[in-house]
């Protein structure tokens, strides 16, 4: 038999996710952050990303629970049988996306991203983009309200969105992404391997600005991003053997 997991819980803010947080914290018991073997966070999948950033330093795993509908990064709620949940949890393990933002001060910001780094224009003018992949310049200038890179667990969130493809897990794939691009107007995007390295460069940058935004963390007026995968951090997320990630991405090419 396994030995139960010390588990330290963490809740969203919402009323149904701290009374659920208290009742399995009595249950369960509530082990210290620096002493625990595992996390189990009470929310949605925005909660969980938040999570995946602040705990990413411990490298320990995450089991999500989610209060109401399931969630892509959450299992099902259920008060009974945690322990046995987590031992019998399978384990997905994704790397991040390293982003590093230059702003026009000359302030350089660096950032991960576990979804999506996205680039939005910041006023009613569409942004005048210079696309390259490894060092290769391959859109000129891309005239749109945006653009994103994400990996195959993001690619179903605001990827999809922006009618960017969807990537099956283990697929070694980004998707690289225009947000109501206006020209070129046949390039709707791109499939790249993990190993590339994309770098957009703001042009007449101070006429139409553009921020960059690593899952939620946003930096303004940029003038250059460097996006690639960070293959040294691991980030591992834990799923009930019936609630698949890799399914549930596989599903959503058929909705």
């Amino acid at each position: 038999m396994n030995p139960d997991r010390k588990i330290h819980f963490v809740a969203s803010h919402s009323e149904a996710a701290v009374a659920a947080m208290r009742q399995l914290q009595e249950r369960y018991g509530q082990s210290d952050e620096s002493d625990a073997d595992v996390i189990v966070a009470l929310g949605g999948d925005g909660f969980m990303l938040r999570t995946l950033h602040r705990f990413l330093p411990a490298g320990l795993p995450v089991f999500g629970m989610k209060l109401g509908d399931v969630g892509f990064l959450m299992n099902r709620f259920r008060e009974d049988e945690l322990q046995l949940r987590l031992n019998s949890a399978n384990v997905v393990e994704l790397n991040p996306l390293c982003m590093i933002a230059v702003t026009e001060a000359g302030g350089e910001s660096i950032a991960l991203a576990i979804n999506e780094v996205s680039l939005l224009r910041q006023l009613n003018q569409a942004a005048h983009i210079r696309i390259l992949v490894n060092g290769s310049v391959k859109v000129e200038e891309l005239v749109c309200d945006g653009v994103l890179v994400s990996t195959a667990a993001g690619s179903s969130a605001y990827n999809l969105s922006a009618q960017g493809p969807i990537l099956p897990l283990g697929t070694e794939a980004l998707a690289l992404t225009p947000i109501s691009p206006f020209r070129p107007r046949r390039w709707r995007g791109a499939v790249l391997p993990t190993s590339a390295r994309i770098r957009f460069e703001i042009l007449d940058c101070y006429k139409r600005p553009v921020s960059a935004t690593a899952d939620a963390h946003e930096i303004r007026n940029v003038i250059s991003v460097d996006v690639f995968e960070d293959k040294q951090i691991t980030l591992k997320l834990m799923f009930d053997p019936d609630h698949s990630l890799e399914q549930r991405i596989l599903d959503e090419q058929f909705l």
